[in-house]
């Protein structure tokens, strides 16, 4: 994006010196000639400043085939220099107008004007000072030379009328629409043809380049302004232009689809999206800051992904994990900074017109939406509530206090899934997406048939990726502990996660394995998940997804009684295996583990512990290196095997029957068996 000149860094001179300053003279003079004049703003200036450069090159020309000027007077060299440098700055002003984003080119139509003036006076001094008896010019050139220092002087700020009617026209409309007036959708429309926004993809692009231009703004107004015009430019793309069906394969949220495996590593356990600003909170885990920033502010004291209570809400940034995801994402063809939606565009507050402008798109949606006879229909409009719903927090409550939400029920039944695919998918993920709202969760849980419609997808959605979001609403809405017992006690929705775990691909495990962790932090769902196989079930994915599944493991038998215990005590050898070689996390919660299960199942739990080899030296690895509570939980665990070896008691809590966790033990193997 275009700045004044006086805010361009000081640029370092050139040593050119001769034939070479010239040479490089000539080639910038050509490069800038070779640029097309700007289309939709600043024509005129563009223009000129190209013809000037045109009839300047000709001057270099001459230059370079005159044997005198093999030896300049150091006077002309600082002049070429000087030169060189106002060049180089005209250069820079129109590739910048030429990229940048043209609803802010607009807004700074004055300021960009006055940029071309005043590089043009600089020139036009340069040219003046220009010593033309040492170079022995032609007298067709020293005429030319004299033409456009002559332009050059006389030239004013120039702001093409028909630029500035523009300019009136949007601030006419932000206006109107701050005052809550639907601007004229005829006017609206000729406005962004004039600018070159002609379809959905060109809107789309503009608004990509505007939240991009926000980073490069420092002045909170200037970020105010820009977040207005992308309510407007939204706005304008909704009811005119409509959704791009064609794009809605590319548009995913998340990984669990089918063209891009994002690294595990990379994704936030909260959002499941791919992180852009990664930091690490008290328990080592890592989040987007985002998403961990939500999770601190609704109320939540405990760690997301292992449920411990975190000592304190310092985020470090993770910059080594930024890097890897920059350069991947590099790799990939994606860009980096609009990986995810900038929350209220990374600190801005939404203005007073860009709120209206929202309500105004959400409620011509719903409109649209509710007014949709076929499926067909209703597909453009639901993946436009889609994407709005990932934007800010505004958009979400939005989307719901216009009705939206049972509207969207109508879409998540199985038979739109065999026929609509997408439009399932894109129903079921706009609730995921509104359901991050501590209100918005409220609505959903009281709108009738929206808990059984998620709930349906969950267990027989048409896409894994249906199924995924699914679940990810189902963890979304477990954050609030009323709701987490109620969704504990339906066996339906226990069931379906337990399934999706065993069944589908990576991307829907992890969906799936988050929600359950959340489940059981409620006792009495711990009960429910146990009879549901989750023990049988982290057994299944615990190679592939150890941290998860030890997670999992460690609250189930923290919670759980008897049942939990016995189920666990199958799993103490590949909990070794985890203590040896899983991630400092996974080894954390193996111990924790292996702790509570030695603590509950007494002597004979510890004697089946002891026969794994070299135990002891695993567990002094675990307290050498492991996180601190890794540490801790090992030297308790080490405890345990010293005070057993010696024939003490092991000094422990709620110690069940021994002989009763190995009969259980061995009824359920061999039930495994058969």
């Amino acid at each position: 994006m275009a700045v004044s000149p006086q805010v361009f860094p000081p640029r370092k001179r050139r040593q050119l010196a001769g034939m070479n300053l010239v040479q490089s003279l000539l080639s910038l003079s050509q490069e800038i000639s070779s640029l097309k004049p700007l289309q939709c703003l600043l024509k005129r200036n563009s223009l000129s400043v190209i013809n000037k450069s045109k009839l300047l090159s000709i001057l270099f020309e001459e230059l370079l085939r005159n044997p005198v000027s093999n030896s300049f007077s150091p006077s002309t060299i600082l002049c070429f220099e000087e030169m060189y440098l106002v060049l180089q700055r005209i250069k820079t002003l129109m590739e910048d107008c030429s990229s940048g984003t043209k609803m802010w080119l607009l807004m700074q139509i004055q300021v960009l004007a006055n940029s071309f003036h005043e590089l043009t006076l600089e020139l036009s001094t340069l040219l003046d000072i220009f010593p033309f008896k040492e170079v022995e010019l032609s007298q067709d050139i020293e005429e030319l030379v004299v033409l456009v220092t002559k332009q050059c002087s006389q030239s004013k700020p120039l702001v093409d009328p028909r630029d500035e009617f523009l300019r009136r026209q949007v601030l006419a409309m932000l206006d109107r629409i701050e005052k809550e007036i639907v601007p004229d959708h005829l006017k609206l429309k000729e406005v962004l043809e004039d600018l070159g926004l002609r379809d959905n993809s060109s809107c789309r692009e503009e608004i990509e380049s505007l939240q991009e231009e926000i980073q490069n703004r420092n002045d909170e107004k200037s970020k105010s302004d820009i977040v207005s015009l992308i309510g407007l430019v939204r706005y304008a793309n909704c009811v005119l232009f409509g959704s791009s069906t064609t794009r809605q394969s590319g548009h995913r949220r998340r990984k669990s689809m089918s063209e891009l495996t994002v690294p595990a590593d990379f994704r936030c356990p909260i959002s499941l999206e791919l992180m852009r600003d990664p930091v690490v909170v008290a328990t080592g885990q890592t989040y987007d800051r985002e998403s961990i920033n939500q999770w601190i502010e609704s109320g939540h004291s405990t760690c997301p992904k292992t449920g411990q209570t975190l000592t304190h809400c310092n985020l470090i940034p993770n910059r080594a994990l930024r890097n890897l995801i920059a350069l991947w994402c590099r790799q990939q063809g994606i860009p980096f900074e609009t990986l995810a939606s900038k929350e209220k565009f990374n600190g801005v507050k939404a203005t007073k017109a860009a709120f209206e402008a929202t309500k105004m798109t959400v409620s011509f949606l719903v409109n649209k939406l509710s007014d949709s006879q076929s499926m067909e229909a209703a597909a453009g409009v639901v993946y436009d509530l889609r994407a709005l719903s990932k934007t800010d927090s505004d958009s979400r409550a939005c989307i719901a206090e216009a009705g939206a939400i049972p509207i969207l029920v109508r879409y998540l039944g199985s038979g739109v899934g065999s026929q609509q695919p997408n439009l399932q998918v894109n129903a079921v993920t706009t609730i995921l997406n509104i359901s991050i709202s501590e209100v918005n969760k409220t609505r959903i849980m009281e709108t009738d048939g929206a808990l059984n419609g998620v709930i349906e997808v969950l267990r027989s959605g048409a896409t894994w990726e249906a199924k995924g979001n699914a679940a990810a609403t189902i963890f979304s809405l477990s954050g609030v502990h009323a709701y987490r017992k109620s969704l504990g006690r339906k066996k339906r929705v226990i069931k379906g996660l337990i399934d999706l775990v065993k069944d589908g691909p990576t991307g829907s495990q992890r969906d799936a394995l988050v929600a359950i962790l959340n489940l059981a932090g409620d006792r009495d769902t711990v009960g429910r998940l146990v009879e549901g196989g989750v023990i049988e079930m982290v057994s299944r994915v615990i190679d592939e997804l150890p941290e998860e599944a030890v997670a999992i493991l460690e609250a189930v038998v923290r919670r759980g009684g008897l049942a939990a215990t016995v189920s666990a005590f199958n799993m103490i050898r590949k909990l070794c295996v985890i203590l040896r070689e899983g991630s400092n996390n996974a080894r954390e919660s193996a111990a924790a583990t292996l702790v509570m299960i030695c603590r509950k199942g007494g002597s004979e739990v510890v004697m089946e512990l002891v026969k794994i080899p070299g135990i002891e030296r695993i567990i002094w690895e675990v307290m050498g290196s492991g996180t601190m509570r890794g540490r801790r939980k090992a030297a308790s665990l080490l405890r345990i095997l010293r005070r057993w070896a010696a024939g003490l008691d092991l000094d422990t809590n709620n110690v069940v029957d021994s002989s009763s966790i190995m009969a259980m033990s061995v009824s359920n193997t061999s039930t495994t068996v058969v």
